[in-house]
């Protein structure tokens, strides 16, 4: 080769590099769903843990069909319309492998290669293991297909699906890591579900300027709330979160939305204790109130 081009080949390689780097498919495998009815069931808990019927499952619907209104207003006005994740051969999930689901749930990347919106909650379900991602997928697949065309997203005419590919890389820097806990197994158990299932930080950990999660923050509130309406702390800081409550009180209210002076869960919390915590075993909402004690507290909000 002539050593004038060398320098030329090496920047087009490594421009090649980061364009893989950028827009690459993540090397997740393609492992088997199962068709067994224990996968089915412990698929079908995992649904419920992770609330996607509040979502997905909308106004008494047969099934998870989607078209759930999301609207965001910060820091550009967007309103997002969930899909059908029954097994339609139209409109649904159809055909999809359990490399589409990990990399769906896990990475936000459509079986096409594309990307989707965090407004699907995709950055906390990475904490999932796959097994929990192909159980869920095992269960979703063998529900009844529902044909249920929903509306496309509305965004301004600039917001293009491959800008998330930057998007997600800003977002790995500038998230940070989640407080160290304790290595009980209990606490551990509850972490898995607050961070991961049953996605509470999505809602209740302040956010970044560019709308990631400020994890070093977590569970501190966040004051851009859905209506205009800011969402609680629920760190155990004294006076600005439920520092107060005891497991029990916190119990109590992931299973039947009871405060601790007697009122009841209102808004967003009422689905999330009906379509998810209220759907929980005993053991899992005890495990979720030891670890929400355990998380350092936050002034905020």
């Amino acid at each position: 080769m002539n050593n004038k081009f060398l320098p030329l080949v090496v920047v087009l390689a490594i421009l090649l590099a980061g364009l893989y780097w950028v827009f690459g498919l993540p090397m997740v495998g393609n492992p088997e769903i199962s068709t067994s009815p224990e996968a089915i069931a412990r698929g079908e808990y995992i649904y419920n843990a992770g609330g996607c019927a509040a979502c997905h499952q909308v106004e008494d619907a047969e099934g998870p069909i989607g078209g759930y209104v999301i609207e965001v207003e910060n820091p550009f006005p967007n309103t997002f319309y969930t899909p059908n994740i029954t097994p339609d051969d139209e409109t649904g999930v159809v055909g999809w492998t359990g490399r589409d689901f990990i990399l769906a749930m896990k990475h936000g990347r459509s079986p096409e290669g594309g990307f989707y919106w965090p407004s699907f909650p995709y950055r906390t379900y990475q904490n999932m293991t796959d097994e929990d991602v192909l159980d869920l997928a095992a269960y979703l697949m063998a529900q009844p297909a529902i044909a249920s065309e929903v509306p496309d997203h509305v965004l301004p005419a600039w917001q293009f699906d491959f800008l998330m590919a930057g998007w997600n890389i800003l977002a790995d820097f500038m998230e940070g890591e989640p407080p160290a806990i304790s290595e009980d197994a209990q606490v551990q158990r509850g972490a898995y579900l607050a961070r991961a299932l049953d996605h509470c930080g999505e809602c209740h950990t302040p956010r970044n300027l560019l709308g990631g999660l400020d994890i070093s923050r977590e569970l501190g509130g966040n004051s851009a709330g859905p209506d205009g309406k800011g969402i609680p702390n629920i760190s155990p800081h004294a006076q600005k979160g439920i520092g107060e409550w005891g497991v029990d009180d916190i119990e109590s209210y992931l299973e039947l939305g009871v405060l601790p002076d007697g009122d009841f869960a209102g808004g967003k919390m009422v689905e999330v204790i009906e379509n998810s915590t209220g759907m929980m075993t005993a053991a899992d909402r005890k495990a979720i109130a030891v670890f929400v004690k355990s998380v350092p507290p936050v002034d905020g909000p």
